[in-house]
């Protein structure tokens, strides 16, 4: 049981943050997940800058770590590649 208001307030602050990472981190992961279910090369390509972006946007609020996002990216764009060269 919190001793304080202001930790009270914390409480409640880190409830609502906590519901709002937990729905950007899925909608990251689902993107993820169905740009690599992708087959096709034209549609991979035209989804790559969606999933870029989302993932800048998950980097540039620390969802995921900087160097996380471009990792991801530059995985992405060699899956990319490889569904182009095939």
């Amino acid at each position: 049981m919190p001793h304080h208001k202001q930790f009270v307030k914390t409480l409640r602050r880190d409830a609502k943050r906590r519901l709002v990472n937990r729905s950007k981190r899925a909608r990251l992961r689902h993107a993820l997940r169905e740009f690599r279910a992708l087959q096709d090369a034209s549609a991979a390509r035209t989804a790559f800058p969606q999933i870029e972006a989302i993932i800048d946007k998950s980097a540039k609020t620390r969802l995921i770590h900087p160097r996380t996002a471009s990792r991801l990216k530059s995985r992405l764009a060699v899956s990319m590649q490889r569904l182009r060269a095939a």
